[in-house]
C-alpha cells in the first residue's frame, strides 16, 4: 500500500506535468522569438522547470494536502519561473524582450497551470466522494483528543478517500494487539493509525513487526516524547500531526514514472533486439532436447503479494516438483541445453515480457514461488516488506552475492536484508548500477548460476 495514496496517480501526475510543460512552451510563443532563439529557450525552460519543481516538491500533492498548501506551491513556483525566465534573457541579452513581457508570460502560464492543478485536484476529490472509489480502509488505535480529531477528519472529509472502519480503545486491557491484528487481516485494513501515548514499547514493536510482515501501513499520532530514532515522514491531516513509519522513495508519481520509463526502455531493447530472433530459434531447439513447451510459467508473488505468472525459457524436463523445489547444483531435472541457458541467464529473458506487461520491473527483489513465500513469511522477519515494490529480473541481493538457490537460512535472511535496503533507499542511479553489475555478471559468469 502506498502510504501517500498516490499509487493511482502513476499516470495522472506525469500527464499533468507534461501538460504544464506544454502550457509553458505554448505561452512562450508570445515572446515572438526566432526559431533559433526558441530552440535555445525550450531546453533551458524544461530543465529549469524540472529542477525547481523537484526542489520545492511542486508535484507532491496527496489526497490529504490542503488547498492552501497547493496555493503556496503555486506562488513559489511562479516566483521561481519568473527568476528563471529573467535569467535566460539576461544570459541572451541580445534578445530584445521587455520586463513587462516576462512578467506577463510568467503570470499567464502559471495562471493556466494553477487552473489545471486545482481542477484536477477537485475532480479527484469529487470522484472519491461520489463514487466511493480510490479509498483507503483505516482504523484508529487509542482514545484521546488527538484520535478524536483524526476520526472527525476521516468522517467529515469523504473526498479525501479515507474509509474509517473502526476505533479501538487500548485502555483497560479489553482489547489486545492480537485482537487488532486479527481484525486488520479479517477486514482487509490498509492503514493503522496509533496514538503513541497509549502504546507500550512492546506493543509498538509488535505492531511494527505485524505491519512489515503483512504489507499494512502503520502511522503514529505523536505524543510529546521523542521516542523514535528512525527518519520519519511528518504530515498533517487537517490540524492533526501524523508520523509515517516507513517512507518509500519510489512511492511518488515522478519516481513511479521514471521507474516505469526505465523498465519500458530496457525491456523494449531486449524484446526487439534479442528476443525477436532468439525466441524462434529456441522454439525449434528446446522441444528437441526434451518434450514440452518453449516457455515455463510459474505463479509467483509480486507487488502487494499479488500472484502473477512469471515466464522463463524452459530449462528442465517436465516434472511435478517444479512449483515446490528450486533448481540445485547438478540438478537431474535440468537438460543439457538448460544448463547453458541457466548459466548464461538466457532462461530469464522472457521475464522482459513480464516487465512490459507491468507485473515486474527490470530491477527489484526477485519474486519467489508461492510455496516459498508462504514458508519464508513465517520464518524470516519482515520478509513481506520486499513486496512493497514490483519484483525484478535482477536485484541488489543478486549482484551482492545472493543469487540462485537458497541453501541455508542465512541466505534468505541476507537476501531479505538487501531487498529491504533497496526498497527503502531506491533511486534511478541505484537501478542503473545494478543493471550494469548484472550485465558484467552475465558476461563473466556467476558461480551461483545453475
Amino acid at each position: 500500500m502506498n502510504e501517500n495514496g498516490t499509487k493511482h496517480s502513476f499516470v495522472l501526475q506525469p500527464l499533468v506535468g507534461f501538460c504544464d510543460l506544454m502550457i509553458l512552451l505554448s505561452c512562450a510563443l508570445l515572446f515572438q522569438l526566432s526559431t533559433e532563439e526558441y530552440t535555445h529557450f525550450v531546453p533551458f525552460l524544461v530543465f529549469s522547470w524540472i529542477i525547481t519543481t523537484f526542489v520545492i516538491g511542486f508535484y507532491k500533492v496527496y489526497r490529504f494536502t490542503p488547498l492552501v498548501k497547493i496555493l503556496a506551491l503555486l506562488f513559489k513556483q511562479t516566483f521561481l519561473l519568473t527568476i528563471c525566465t529573467f535569467t535566460f534573457f539576461g544570459i541572451y541579452n541580445e534578445i530584445d524582450v521587455v520586463t513587462l513581457a516576462v512578467l506577463e508570460y510568467a503570470f499567464l502560464s502559471m495562471g493556466f497551470i494553477a487552473l489545471l492543478k486545482i481542477v484536477v485536484f477537485n475532480l479527484r476529490k469529487k470522484y472519491r466522494k461520489q463514487f466511493g472509489r480510490d479509498t483507503i480502509r483505516v482504523i484508529i488505535l487509542g482514545e484521546n483528543a488527538k484520535t478524536e480529531q483524526l476520526k472527525n477528519f476521516f468522517s467529515y472529509n469523504p473526498a479525501y478517500g479515507f474509509q474509517f472502519i473502526a476505533h479501538f480503545d487500548l485502555r483497560g486491557g479489553k482489547t489486545t494487539i492480537d485482537d487488532i491484528t486479527a481484525f486488520v487481516i479479517e477486514h482487509k485494513i490498509h492503514q493503522v493509525y496509533c496514538s503513541v501515548a497509549e502504546l507500550k514499547n512492546k506493543e509498538i514493536k509488535a505492531l511494527i513487526n505485524f505491519a512489515d510482515n503483512n504489507l499494512v501501513t502503520l502511522k503514529f499520532l505523536p505524543d510529546n516524547k521523542d521516542i523514535f530514532t528512525k527518519k520519519m515522514d511528518f504530515q498533517y491531516y487537517g490540524i492533526t500531526p501524523i508520523l509515517a513509519l516507513r517512507t518509500i522513495p519510489i512511492d511518488t508519481p515522478v519516481n513511479l514514472f521514471l521507474k516505469r520509463a526505465l523498465d519500458i526502455f530496457f525491456a523494449s531493447l531486449v524484446v526487439l533486439g534479442i528476443l525477436s530472433w532468439l525466441t524462434p530459434i529456441l522454439a525449434i531447439i528446446i522441444p528437441t532436447t526434451s518434450k514440452g513447451p518453449l516457455f515455463f510459467k510459474q505463479k509467483r508473488n509480486g507487488i502487494d503479494g499479488k500472484e502473477f505468472y512469471c515466464y522463463k525459457f524452459r530449462s528442465m524436463t517436465i516434472n511435478t516438483e517444479a512449483n515446490d523445489q528450486q533448481a540445485g547444483k547438478n540438478d537431474m531435472r535440468t537438460t543439457k541445453l538448460g544448463k547453458f541457458l541457466r548459466r548464461t541467464s538466457i532462461d530469464e529473458f522472457p521475464q522482459f515480457y513480464n516487465v512490459l506487461l507491468g507485473d515486474m520491473s527490470v530491477v527489484g527483489p526477485r519474486p519467489h514461488m508461492i510455496s516459498h513465500t508462504n514458508s519464508f513469511k513465517n520464518q524470516v522477519d519482515k520478509f513481506m516488506v520486499r513486496h512493497l515494490v514490483k519484483p525484478g529480473i535482477t536485484g541488489l541481493a543478486q549482484v551482492s552475492g545472493y543469487r540462485g538457490g537458497i541453501e541455508t537460512k542465512l541466505d534468505i535472511k541476507n537476501r531479505v536484508r538487501f531487498d529491504i535496503f533497496y526498497v527503502e533507499n531506491w533511486s534511478i542511479l541505484m537501478d542503473l548500477r545494478i543493471i550494469a553489475k548484472t550485465f558484467f555478471q552475465v558476461i563473466y559468469g556467476d558461480k551461483k548460476a545453475y
